[in-house]
């Protein structure tokens, strides 16, 4: 059955009484309203802790929810009294209504409430919350415990240290566990009491979004899940399981030749920093980690997209961490081989340059991936497979029964003529953007900006831009049946050209289409720049009136039902 989903991040949303960033009750009018305007799912971005980094693609753990999507209200959070809720928004200030997040000032807040809670919770707990923490432990046995551990040992060395500059006695499992001891011995009712704050922040984000689950699930709503396709090297499962990991080798991208604004990107890469997997090692373990991470997963989600699928068939690897990149800026490889012991960016396994190594990369990405498939159970799976796409991975995907993206500006003919909807695969995941790019808006005024300027002040840099910017609008043009503008003339942006690429992209053959909440609202706000560390990344929160909210979802349903979807 077709279906349409609307993707805005946790962080994004806006409700009266939260504390300077989205939660779980401001997800919760977003279900009703996804509900009331017949849109059958939301696509959130990762929701696991962070530490510090504000990126969702960084997290500490593999499992454990951020305590910053809490929702503070006295019904859902234990021990707390509105007094103390109105005082903190109070402290917070004009970071409740700006425009952008203030994650430290959050955070902080947030914290600060959650010790409140904890500590009156621990003098005199309510039998039955005591039960229902203790089952959760219980039920988190295989997770928790090192989270938890992990967890003090960041709070006793700073929470700006990551685990490879703590001291030596803390750098191994083996030695934190013998040091915890040790200062446990000396003072075992305080480290206890850390321990359990820690399980009992968890608990409390389960327990929220177990329930945001099922209000989901009553008003006929999923959620869909976001799978990062490593793990931060600075992680609690880096630090406790690194036989499953190669730790000495970072993912990322190869070179891009166009990427003129960031220097390491267009000469070495993108390096994100998350440790290769040992892959024969998991193997060894029945994909235990695999298991353990997606169970946890699928309580929450009931569907899900795996981030860079193309990883789990081969990767591009760096031999060092990105805080060493500008190390390697401007360095001839033979030069940068002498800073890494003879060791270049590459292929893992092997790169696509014969048939035998495309053979040997497709069966890994079926070994790997049936594994996932199978952990996963009846969540529906959905695969981001853009960028450099080998040929073999989407008929294998396909095979899979695994969803991929098609965004229409970027698929064309050899002639350069659009790929239209109607002949998208019906196992498909048809989107204008992900929270990686412009909005649909945005995109198109972008492109009217770059062909203008090339007009105005024509450089040969300028010439290519432009190209590049008119080929977008044609491609966008070709697919929704909008007159072609006759020498590069294009019109503003407008609702009607907005109605007509929403309407096609619902008409597509794709069993999903889904919108950006930038996208649907006419917003040129972005979520996040790759490559870039600005202070506009992932702070984005939404200010939409009621009655936007109902005036757009409504036109939206029309389409909908229109569509058949």
């Amino acid at each position: 059955m077709k279906t349409v989903g609307l993707l805005i991040p946790a962080f994004s949303t806006r409700r009266p009484g939260d504390l300077g960033i989205g939660d779980t009750l401001g997800l919760r009018v977003w279900v009703d309203w996804a509900a009331e305007h017949h849109v059958g799912f939301l696509q959130l971005l990762p929701i696991n802790e962070n530490g510090t980094d504000e990126s969702p693609y960084s997290g500490i753990s593999s499992i454990a929810l951020d305590p910053i999507y809490l929702a503070f209200e006295p019904e859902h959070i234990p021990c707390i009294t509105r007094a103390e809720i109105e005082a903190a928004r109070a402290t917070l200030g004009n970071c409740i209504t700006a425009h952008l997040i203030d994650y430290p000032a959050v955070r902080q807040t947030k914290n600060h409430l959650l010790e409140i809670s904890f500590a009156r919770h621990n003098a005199n707990p309510d039998s039955t919350l005591a039960s229902e923490f203790q089952s959760f432990r219980n039920r988190s046995a295989a997770w928790l415990p090192d989270y938890c551990l992990f967890k003090l040992l960041m709070e006793i060395h700073g929470p700006n240290l990551t685990w490879d500059e703590w001291p030596e006695d803390s750098q191994n499992p083996e030695a934190a566990r013998d040091f915890v001891a040790s200062i446990h011995n000396e003072n075992p009712a305080q480290v206890q009491s850390r321990i359990d704050f820690f399980a009992y922040t968890q608990w409390l984000c389960f327990r929220q979004w177990l329930d945001l689950r099922s209000h989901a699930d009553h008003r006929g709503v999923k959620l869909m899940g976001d799978l990062p396709i490593g793990i931060s090297f600075h992680s609690a499962d880096v630090f406790f399981n690194r036989s499953i990991f190669r730790i000495n080798w970072f993912g990322g991208t190869p070179p891009e030749g166009y990427s003129a604004d960031n220097p390491f990107i267009h000469e070495w890469g993108q390096n994100w920093g998350v440790p290769l997997y040992n892959w024969e090692t998991m193997e060894e373990t029945g994909f235990a980690w695999w298991r353990e991470r997606l169970s946890r997963l699928t309580e929450i989600f009931g569907m899900f997209r795996i981030d860079h699928i193309l990883g789990f068939y081969r990767i591009y690897a760096f031999p060092w961490h990105p805080k060493r990149n500008g190390d390697f800026l401007g360095l001839p490889h033979h030069e940068a081989e002498q800073l890494t012991e003879g060791k270049l960016p590459r292929w893992f396994c092997n790169p696509d340059d014969t048939n035998e190594n495309k053979a040997a990369n497709r069966a890994n990405g079926d070994f790997r991936l049936r594994a996932i498939l199978d952990a996963a159970g009846d969540a529906e799976v959905i695969a981001e497979d853009l960028g450099w796409v080998p040929g073999y991975v989407r008929p294998h995907l396909n095979e899979l029964g695994i969803a991929g993206y098609r965004i229409p500006h970027w698929d064309s003919y050899s002639d350069g003529s659009p790929v239209l909807g109607d002949v998208f695969p019906e196992n498909s995941f048809a989107a204008y953007s992900t929270h990686d790019h412009d909005s649909l808006c945005a995109t198109w005024e972008n492109c009217r900006r770059t062909i203008r300027l090339q007009k105005e002040q024509p450089t040969e840099q300028g010439h290519w831009a432009s190209e590049g910017a008119a080929h977008s609008l044609r491609l966008l043009a070709g697919f929704s049946g909008i007159p072609i503008a006759p020498g590069n003339d294009w019109p503003p942006y407008s609702d009607a050209i907005h109605w007509r690429l929403v309407k096609s992209l619902l008409q597509a053959n794709s069993r999903y289409a889904v919108l950006m909440v930038t996208d649907l609202f006419e917003l040129k706000d972005r979520i996040n720049t790759p490559g870039t560390r600005g202070n506009l990344n992932w702070r984005l929160r939404l200010n939409l009136s009621p009655h936007w909210m109902t005036y757009y979802g409504q036109l939206l349903s029309n389409l909908i039902q229109l569509t058949g979807r």
